[in-house]
């Protein structure tokens, strides 16, 4: 069945993402994929807010590798611990991050990203299976709005990974 998400001219971010949350949901009921899960709440999520990249890393070892994506061509491996996601991931937590070129040890895949916020996805067991990324060409584009939604967003994915 196909799905298509349309958002309604709105200027605030909050009420986007008082509709995408409910479109994503129905996009994603009865998907058994997690990578094609991850493929079109990726799209969505870019289509919605148009930005410079978004898309997820899978947890595989002890490394993060490039997952679906919108945007422009990406890293395909960050160690744990490195980058902002790798920090995410080995911290559990989502970040956001103002300036890339304040934070320690950014990873520069473009140099036209400003400002990222990363957010852990977790499997059932809960622990930690991919990160979702997101970088824009604004600085201080994200904030506790985009953090809250888009840890909801991740959250679906959570029965779809051991």
């Amino acid at each position: 069945m196909a799905h298509s998400i349309t958002l309604g001219v709105h200027t605030d971010r909050a009420s986007r993402y008082a509709e995408l949350v409910p479109q994503v949901r129905s996009l994603l009921e009865g998907e058994t994929d997690g990578i094609a899960a991850m493929a079109n709440l990726a799209a969505a999520v870019h289509g919605a807010f148009d930005w410079h990249w978004t898309g997820f890393y899978r947890a595989i070892g002890d490394e993060l590798v490039l997952g679906p994506f919108q945007g422009p061509v990406a890293c395909a491996r960050i160690a744990l611990g490195k980058g902002v996601c790798g920090t995410a991931w080995k911290e559990e937590r989502t970040m956001v991050v103002p300036d890339v070129d304040l934070f320690p040890g950014h990873i520069a895949c473009s140099a036209l990203s400003r400002s990222e916020i990363v957010v852990p996805v977790r499997g059932k067991s809960g622990r930690v299976v991919a990160v979702m990324d997101i970088d824009s060409v604004v600085a201080d584009d994200f904030g506790p709005i985009d953090a809250k939604a888009l840890e909801e967003l991740c959250a679906m994915l959570s029965p779809l990974f051991e």
